[in-house]
């Protein structure tokens, strides 16, 4: 199939894509499964306290076990206790498992979604980036111009040299490349924003 390319002065051109990637079968259970093993491996659990085998200090008991009209105890590291370990509490990043993802469900997941996106009309091809912009207030000007305030840009690596300085501070915007977006970014952002070079990355990478 072909899709619409822009360049920066707005000329139209086409450039040819992959059927299977551009026109695929949508498969909404796939992507929710997809995003949802996403999001849990986004969260960072870093959270942890001790448990009683890990606070330091001596593990003898406070005192006798009868005759003190108290109740029974054993040493200080016990929950009850100021300074002892903390029961049930978090358990740190090691006592939870990241969930698999494997590469066939990540494929057809992205190819769902940027179906879906091109279906919406939320997919934009630009010609590659040749000159650098260096001003925010530029890159600002180009993004209201093609209506892509709220947009992920997935770019060839010469293209992102060019624009990415410029583009990192503008709300709602991400710049990235073919390596490092994700199913989340997809629905995360409106709109989703390619060039022709990032194109024929993604082909080699997701065909």
């Amino acid at each position: 199939m072909k899709l619409d390319k822009l360049n920066l002065n707005g000329k139209k051109d086409s450039i040819e894509v992959l059927d299977k990637i551009f026109s695929a079968k949508i498969n909404p259970k796939l992507v929710n499964s997809v995003l949802y093993k996403t999001n849990a491996n986004y969260k960072g659990r870093h959270a942890k306290t001790k448990q009683q085998n890990e606070v330091s200090g001596p593990t003898s008991k406070i005192y006798a076990q009868k005759g003190t009209g108290g109740a029974r105890h054993a040493s200080k590291k016990a929950p009850i206790f100021v300074g002892g370990g903390i029961a049930h509490g978090p358990k740190g990043e090691l006592a939870y498992k990241k969930r698999k993802l494997n590469k066939s469900e990540k494929k057809l997941s992205i190819a769902s979604l940027i179906t879906e996106k091109n279906n919406k009309k939320d997919l934009l091809v630009f010609s590659d980036f040749t000159n650098e912009i260096k001003k925010t207030k530029e890159m600002n000007i180009i993004i209201k111009k093609f209506e892509i305030t709220n947009s992920l840009i997935i770019l060839d690596k010469k293209s992102k040299e060019k624009i990415e300085k410029s583009a990192r501070n503008i709300r709602n915007v991400k710049v990235t490349d073919i390596n490092h977006f994700s199913a989340f970014d997809i629905v995360k952002f409106k709109k989703v924003v390619f060039t022709e070079s990032s194109i024929k990355e993604l082909e080699k990478r997701y065909s």
